[in-house]
């Protein structure tokens, strides 16, 4: 872990929520924190850097940013972490166990992990996961709950390190199939935290990009058709 370190300054709040997202599935964790970041025009306060992390440094509008970045909202009392590159599963606990050690450092009252779920069923629904059936309650009449099975990455071990300190934390896991950025899950998950905490975070420039992809995926899937059709066509000559 001595690879590993959080810089940043003080968040000047008092037992904020800690709301976390690194890529994975759908990308729904970070399209949802980096819409937070823009729609709530995050302050960034500080950096997670790491030896152990892609080499990798990201630009937004000419400026260098750290791949893996920390933000205050004071108005909705929450810290975010937001990441642009994915964590590989050999350091996910080490950077967990340093994200919590820093969660307890500021006081933070509840861990909140974004993140994505596959299934094939062409819903929008988002599941819930929480450390303790404590926990469970206060997410549950809003989320399906996630009876059986994984979460996989660092969103899973953030849960489990979650549980070996006693730290309160959810996951918040919006359903998509999986192979494209998808836009509507992470407007779903934004909306989830909405009814959770009462906060009112519009989500309509969201659904707008979905709306476009969704529109550009249905007009590949039409030309595919029609190059399938074309293929399929053997004219004859008699």
């Amino acid at each position: 872990m001595g690879d590993t370190r959080v810089y940043s300054e003080s968040t000047d709040m008092e037992n904020p929520i800690l709301i976390t997202s690194f890529p994975g599935i759908g990308l729904v964790g970070t399209i949802a924190s980096g819409h937070l970041i823009l729609e709530l025009k995050l302050e960034q306060i500080g950096v997670i850097e790491s030896k152990l992390l892609p080499p990798i440094a990201t630009l937004f509008e000419g400026v260098v940013q750290p791949p893996v970045r920390i933000y205050r909202c004071p108005e909705l009392n929450f810290v975010l972490i937001h990441s642009d590159v994915p964590v590989h599963p050999g350091i996910a606990y080490d950077l967990s166990s340093v994200i919590l050690e820093w969660a307890e450092s500021i006081s933070a009252k509840r861990l909140v992990s974004l993140a994505g779920l596959t299934t094939f069923e062409g819903k929008k629904r988002v599941y819930g996961a929480a450390t303790s059936e404590e926990v469970l309650n206060e997410i549950r009449e809003h989320v399906e709950v996630f009876r059986t099975g994984t979460i996989s990455g660092i969103a899973g071990s953030l849960m489990n390190e979650c549980v070996a300190r006693k730290f309160p934390a959810f996951a918040l896991l919006g359903e998509t199939a999986g192979f494209n950025p998808d836009p509507r899950a992470a407007a779903e998950v934004i909306l989830t935290l909405n009814r959770i905490y009462k906060w009112d975070i519009s989500t309509e420039k969201l659904i707008k990009e979905a709306e476009f992809i969704e529109a550009q995926m249905q007009k590949l899937a039409e030309q595919t058709q029609m190059q399938e059709v074309k293929e399929d066509y053997h004219p004859m000559y008699g």
